[in-house]
């Protein structure tokens, strides 16, 4: 048997991303699902990047100024800088995360998978990961020192809502537009559209996870000013007796969340049809949004209460079929309309 070529490490490498993408976000990976090749293993590669920022800065067992450093020497591994190694990374955020983190510290632990991936691109396709996920990761960075004295993250405007989504979304949006403009197969996007996009989808996660966030992170992203309005402030999302308050205010991200809608739908337009599954895996979660929007009206309370509103799982089943079967940008458009309006199945 002769020696393995450089390739058999990198076949292995590829389908540990796309079995460990299965792990950490069954959400994005059906999108990835839908991509053809090299895009699929671009985005996939890039998402796992993404994460290993976003694992650190959500993990509330380690300092928040520990949580910054971390994230700025991740984003010094990824610029490449000669004295910063990448094991050395891996060694301070694992010694300093949880003994059992789950899947989403598994999957930081083997970042250094996911940086051979990178490695093996084509240097256009490597800067545009590198330049977004370094912004990610020092925008993330930025935000943990501004709140290192309240523990969680406490925003106090929208406008520090948005900031903050830029950053763990915007720049998800961004690496999916860059690494198409890559593959020659998108539009000219307005920039305004695109963070449409990636606020709507930001946005409704917030809205829909508040108690979650909170019992599990410490962080709540209702922006203060909007609480401070209803007579509660940050601490309001664990005292049951605020609950209605704090369940408007949820209600008003939801309608912050749908004003985006309509910039969504227009980035989603510079998506070619039946090319490489683009404008099915953009197209899935801006029709589950819309769903969970759908969802969160009337639900605000169980928000707060209970955390998790989200879609049924048949109907999310029945959308992922549709996009499955190739969607052109006019059966999008009436896929919209039929979710905004009701629960979607696939025996209409």
């Amino acid at each position: 048997m002769g020696a393995p070529t450089r390739d058999e490490p990198l076949a292995a490498d590829r389908a540990w991303a796309f079995d460990t993408v299965r792990s950490v976000s069954r959400t994005f990976a059906l999108s990835i699902d839908l991509l053809e090749e090299p895009v699929a293993s671009w985005i996939c590669t890039g998402y796992l990047l993404c994460r290993t920022a976003d694992t650190v800065e959500d993990e509330p067992s380690i300092p928040p100024e520990r949580r910054a450093d971390l994230l700025e020497t991740y984003s010094a591994v990824l610029a490449a800088e000669e004295d910063v190694a990448a094991a050395s990374f891996l060694s301070a955020a694992t010694d300093a995360g949880p003994a059992d983190g789950g899947d989403d510290w598994a999957a930081l632990a083997d970042t250094d998978r996911a940086l051979r991936l990178l490695d093996s691109f084509d240097p256009e396709v490597q800067a545009a990961m590198q330049g977004v996920i370094r912004e990610m990761a020092d925008g993330m960075a930025g935000f943990l020192r501004r709140h290192a004295d309240s523990g969680g993250l406490r925003l106090e405007t929208v406008e520090e809502l948005e900031e903050y989504c830029w950053y763990v979304a915007g720049t998800v949006g961004k690496l999916f537009t860059d690494l198409l403009g890559c593959h020659g197969a998108i539009g000219d996007p307005d920039p305004e559209d695109a963070r449409a996009f990636a606020l709507l989808l930001q946005l409704v996660n917030i809205a829909k996870d508040v108690r979650g966030d909170f019992e599990s992170e410490d962080n709540v992203y209702l922006p203060g000013e909007w609480l401070a309005e209803e007579g509660v402030d940050h601490a309001a999302v664990g005292d049951p007796s605020a609950t209605p308050a704090v369940a408007r205010v949820v209600g008003r991200v939801v309608d912050r969340a749908a004003g985006y809608a309509p910039g969504a739908r227009r980035y989603l337009r510079t998506l070619p049809e039946d090319e490489a599954g683009l404008l099915e895996a953009a197209g899935l979660p801006y029709l589950l949004a819309l769903g969970t929007l759908r969802e969160l009206r009337g639900r605000e309370r169980e928000a707060v209460v209970e955390g998790g509103v989200k879609l049924a799982r048949p109907e999310v089943e029945a959308l992922v079929a549709e996009m499955r079967g190739g969607v052109t940008q006019a059966e999008l458009g009436r896929l919209a309309e039929q979710v905004r309006a009701e629960p979607y199945a696939t025996d209409r």
